[in-house]
């Protein structure tokens, strides 16, 4: 036999009132959630194996977040960004001009409910983890692989090692015996000088993998955060 008082009319009223205050607590703490990772910070699987050796698939890292630029007119938006040489960046290729607070509300509801695995923007296409090598005014080239660096207003050429910021590797590729070098993905450059507002951004794995070498240096706009903590896996805890 089932309990009268179950299906009375208090009951049902409390019920549906914990329901209510389910709803809100969870729409209030999904609001914060969408309010924290667009104007401060983003979260990114990296999904592939071109920022080895110092980074690897299935990579969780949190991002600042240049998102809440997208909200002033181009105009007003600054030619430069806070990111240093041998930072690693996450980059939009896509449309970084229609940026808008919607389609990031959406973007951030689909990658909630899907830890961060699918994008609402072209399920992530777009999306690029890299590493900033050259800033607006550099003058760059590249041998074997290893970029060369002038800095704007510097009298001195340096490999990318001693001007970044904080220490790295990479994978340098084996070339074959017949390489070509006007394929893609080279590892010799001409010189080059960086215009206002463009960055130069490469993969820590030197081979076929898509950077400004195929690319072209980027402009400030496609620069959509700074990675600031890798918090999974456990093993790899720390700064990127």
């Amino acid at each position: 036999m089932f309990e009268k008082k179950k299906f009375s009319y208090a009951d049902q009223k409390k019920q549906r009132r914990h329901a209510h205050w389910g709803f809100i607590w969870f729409l209030g703490f999904f609001l914060l959630y969408t309010v924290f990772t667009n104007l401060l910070f983003s979260f990114r699987v990296l999904e592939n194996e071109s920022m080895q050796p110092g980074l690897h698939s299935g990579d969780f890292l949190v991002f600042s977040s240049y998102t809440f630029l997208s909200l002033f007119p181009v105009d007003s938006r600054p030619p430069v960004l806070p990111v240093r040489r041998g930072n690693i960046v996450l980059i939009d290729t896509g449309r970084p001009d229609q940026r808008n607070l919607v389609s990031a509300v959406l973007d951030n509801l689909i990658r909630f409910f899907t830890a961060q695995r699918v994008s609402f923007d072209n399920k992530g296409e777009n999306w690029y983890i890299k590493r900033v090598l050259a800033l607006p005014g550099d003058e760059i080239s590249m041998a074997n692989f290893v970029l060369r660096v002038k800095p704007k207003e510097s009298e001195y050429t340096l490999t990318e090692y001693e001007v970044a910021e904080q220490n790295y590797n990479v994978t340098i590729p084996q070339i074959p015996a017949l390489w070509d070098e006007s394929l893609p993905f080279s590892g010799n450059m001409e010189t080059m000088v960086l215009g206002e507002g463009e960055y130069f951004v490469l993969s820590d794995d030197r081979s076929n993998t898509n950077d400004s070498r195929t690319w072209g240096p980027i402009p400030v706009d496609y620069i959509a955060g700074k990675a600031l903590f890798r918090y999974w896996p456990l093993t790899r805890l720390g700064m990127p």
